[in-house]
């Protein structure tokens, strides 16, 4: 048995509870892998699947009924914050309001499959009113499919990746410093695209006050595009006077309704 496999045995649930909380924080730390290890050591009869999702539930419930409580209470100011630390702050809660319009609250069965959006998830149940109750139970069975479906591939897999995890120990700290730095390269990727988006939006930028002095004159040669999805539609039903509700993910269908001869002002918030 390799050290990272003993590791695992004799602290396990511990780590296993470390990691998932993390996530669910909204860390970008990956839980799969632990899931994945923890299943196969259960596949080879030297850990408990049982306690391991006990072990989940017990990370995952809390931060999430925190998050629920606080969209409840601060949901918007939440969103914000959360995009801020996000690796992909311009699509992330995109992303989640998007599934939660598709699937509705069934959508926290299936959302912590998506790495980072789980906070996000959360937040938004409290916005849109999803009693605790039932956010307790949707959230706790969502966390048991997605930790069940990871060690259940590694159960399955148990020897497979008993073998990797050997091969990886003959490298020793080498693999850690090839994980370290992939990991960094793709933080600073991320962090590199977010800083070149601003620089862009600070080139083409129209202040609020600037746009109500032109509404307000009547500028003929300005339109104003309202790019904000259904769910922030429905949730917040406000929009800038004269402005067309066209979502960002449809700008490209419905192109031709965009005007050519006038200067385009879009807004997301």
């Amino acid at each position: 048995m390799t050290d990272g496999l003993q590791f695992l045995v004799q602290y396990g649930y511990v780590v296993l509870f470390a990691f998932v909380l993390a996530e669910q924080i909204g860390l970008p730390i990956p839980a799969v892998p632990v899931l994945l290890g923890m299943g196969a050591l259960a596949g080879a009869g030297r850990m408990s699947l049982a306690l391991a999702l006990g072990a989940v539930l017990a990370a995952s419930l809390p931060p999430d009924l925190v998050w629920h409580e606080l969209g409840r209470r601060r949901g918007a100011r939440v969103l914000a914050v959360l995009c801020r630390i996000s690796l992909e702050p311009d699509s992330c809660v995109r992303r989640t309001e998007n599934l939660f319009t598709r699937r509705g609250r069934k959508a926290l069965l299936i959302v912590k499959f998506f790495p980072g959006l789980s906070p996000i998830a959360s937040t938004l149940a409290g916005m849109v009113g999803v009693a605790r109750r039932q956010f307790v139970v949707l959230d706790g069975l969502g966390a048991i499919i997605w930790a069940g479906a990871w060690m259940g591939l590694g159960f399955v897999f148990s020897e497979a990746l008993e073998v990797v995890a050997a091969q990886a120990a003959r490298f020793g700290n080498y693999a850690l410093v090839i994980i370290g730095t992939a990991l960094g390269a793709y933080i600073a990727s991320k962090v590199i695209q977010r800083q070149r988006f601003l620089r862009g939006l600070r080139i083409a930028r129209i202040t609020p006050d600037e746009l109500k002095r032109r509404l307000d004159a009547g500028d003929d040669d300005l339109a104003v595009i309202d790019t904000r999805s259904v769910f922030e539609v429905r949730t917040t039903p406000y929009a800038i006077r004269g402005a067309k509700w066209i979502a960002a993910e449809e700008i490209d269908a419905r192109h031709d309704e965009v005007p050519r001869d006038r200067e385009i002002v879009l807004y997301c918030t």
